[in-house]
């Protein structure tokens, strides 16, 4: 999640977390954004500081309070070494200053990331498909599959999962954002591509008036 008033700067970084293979959600206020938090599953949330109905500090401090545990990585102008100390003493986990690099937003981000998901193995196996998260690599009989940033999504998802039937609309949840139409066919079309690159036999099975199983 990128809670960022500044419409411009919001587009560029969900742009290039995009880019590296991640599902992002964005917004400019921190309303919004705890209406998404109350909701959602997320593994790292960029906050602006001062947004526009108030310091996303205040926000994040007491949300810790209530004992919520997701990464937090404060994006901001404010850069005097006080500013820097409260935003880590009100719950941050990092803190970056503007003007940055949005290549190194993305990698603050991605370890972030990891830290959040260190409860799951970071590499997956199903029968002889097997999946590294660290590395971003599937291999399925030891061969190394190309696969798109979603392809990448919807597979990981279903390997965590194994025989369980999975619906479109969590799918649609999990592995895009907020304003994918949880009626369109995103899912369908990107599940066909997968399963002509993991070839035969199929892994991944229909499951008629609900969604996907990963199969034995």
């Amino acid at each position: 999640m990128v809670v960022e008033d500044d419409e411009d700067l919001r587009l560029a970084v969900t742009t290039e977390l995009a880019g590296a293979g991640l599902t992002v959600d964005q917004t400019g206020a921190i309303g919004a954004a705890d209406a998404a938090l109350s909701t959602g599953d997320y593994d790292c949330v960029v906050f602006d500081r001062m947004l526009p109905d108030g310091d996303a500090i205040t926000y994040v401090h007491r949300r810790r309070q209530e004992g919520w545990a997701v990464p937090v990585l404060f994006l901001t102008a404010r850069d005097s070494l006080a500013d820097i100390v409260a935003g880590f003493e009100h719950g941050g986990d990092d803190y970056l200053v503007k003007p940055f690099a949005v290549a190194e937003l993305t990698a603050r981000v991605l370890t972030l990331g990891r830290r959040a998901g260190t409860g799951r193995p970071s590499v997956l196996r199903h029968g002889d498909l097997e999946m590294d998260c660290a590395r971003r690599q599937v291999r399925r009989a030891g061969v190394l599959l190309v696969l798109t940033s979603k392809e990448f999504a919807v597979l990981e998802y279903l390997l965590t999962r194994p025989e369980q039937a999975v619906p479109r609309t969590e799918l649609i949840e999990h592995c895009w954002d907020s304003s994918t139409d949880p009626m369109s066919n995103v899912v369908d079309v990107v599940v066909g591509r997968l399963r002509a690159k993991l070839r035969k036999p199929d892994l991944i099975h229909t499951v008629r008036g609900r969604g996907y199983r990963l199969a034995s």
